[in-house]
């Protein structure tokens, strides 16, 4: 019998990575009724990382937190054996903001301090942070504020929230955040290597995706030198160079000065839902995620799952592909089929994914199946 394993990440603004994969799954039963399917949901620790820790069997907890901006908003954090999965953008995503100049420098972490606090105040003792896809470059000081944290400038008052007012800062007051941190691990799941200041730091590469503009960014770089500074002050290592530090707009930084480990967020994920032991005896492998670029190539999804399917023929179905046959064949890529390559608009293929994901995977085994 032919075993086929489908492993896509989300399809972003149209499916989650649980429906990416039902979708697909369909495709190939129209394309092969007899077949083995093993759908396997995969994240590399952005968003969507709930919705595949869900699906593996984790308890999500749902409450209230203050946005990245002023408003509050409906955010949750997921439980499994002991550990709370907090995925920063519930709390502070760039999908909360119109981007602008303005939120570039507004926008802040707060929120995902509440979360990472309801879970040490229900019991948690280790505590995994996913940090993509966020509207903020705070460098985590309003994540920290929210644990109890003073962010002071030269006179001892607070800075308020917001990146921008990071260029008021002096100091950090952290023993509030060590205590109810004793005794709990941390880690940051990413798989950005970008640290937090310089030419590919949080500001610069993130920033303007999220409104900055060239002075916004300038602005957000030397205001995030300075936080790295008075965590220092606080006790802190230097986290300004370390590698991933800048992930989150610079959220992973302030975990990272309290200790916490950096880990890969796909593998981290993919060890979580069986990636691995669902590959094993698979003779076809389909993966994807909504837009395939060189991006897919570090550290996301596709990439992960190909370097665990080497020798097997993996198919990738995504939105868009903007790779080309170098590209895939550096992941691999046996078969590739791209939605919007099969949709009269872009809108069209984002409202319509399931069914157009679900064409695209039964044409592609049926070309793999004639070989």
């Amino acid at each position: 019998m032919t075993k086929v394993v489908i492993a896509p990440d989300k399809f972003k603004g149209s499916l989650t990575a649980v429906e990416a994969a039902e979708a697909i799954a369909l495709g190939v039963r129209d394309a092969l009724p007899d077949a083995e399917v093993v759908t396997c949901p995969v994240a590399d620790g952005g968003e969507g990382t709930l919705d595949v820790l869900e699906a593996a069997g984790a308890r999500i907890v749902r409450l209230t937190v203050r946005g990245p901006l002023e408003e509050s908003v409906a955010a949750s954090y997921a439980v499994l054996d002991g550990t709370a999965y907090v995925e920063s953008a519930r709390a502070c995503g760039i999908e909360f903001v119109e981007p602008s100049p303005e939120t570039a420098l507004a926008a802040h972490t707060w929120g995902v301090g509440e979360l990472l606090m309801d879970a040490l105040v229900h019991g948690a003792r280790r505590l995994v942070l996913t940090v993509g896809g966020t509207a903020s470059t705070d460098g985590g000081a309003g994540m920290l504020g929210a644990l109890g944290a003073g962010v002071l400038d030269a006179f001892g008052a607070p800075v308020g929230l917001g990146g921008g007012t990071l260029g008021r800062v002096a100091s950090a007051e952290l023993a509030p955040v060590r205590e109810r941190l004793d005794g709990v691990s941390v880690a940051v799941a990413t798989d950005v290597t970008n640290p937090l200041l310089g030419p590919s730091g949080a500001a610069a590469v993130f920033g303007p995706q999220k409104g900055a503009g060239p002075s916004e960014v300038e602005l957000l770089d030397e205001a995030l030198g300075r936080w790295a500074h008075a965590l220092q002050v606080g006790g802190a290592p230097d986290v300004s160079r370390v590698p991933g530090a800048g992930a989150g707009g610079g959220v992973a930084a302030a975990a990272i000065a309290l200790g916490a480990s950096v880990e890969s967020g796909f593998d981290l994920i993919a060890g979580l839902t069986g990636v691995d032991q669902a590959l094993r005896g698979a003779d076809l492998v389909i993966t994807g995620e909504g837009s395939l670029d060189e991006q897919s190539l570090n550290g996301k999804a596709p990439a992960g799952i190909a370097d665990r399917v080497r020798g097997i023929p993996l198919v990738v179905l995504a939105g868009r592909i903007q790779l080309d046959a170098a590209g895939l064949a550096r992941l691999g890529v046996v078969g590739s089929s791209a939605l919007i390559d099969h949709a009269p608009s872009l809108e069209y293929a984002r409202a319509h994914a399931a069914e157009l994901l679900r064409a695209r995977a039964e044409e592609v085994v049926r070309a793999w199946r004639a070989g």
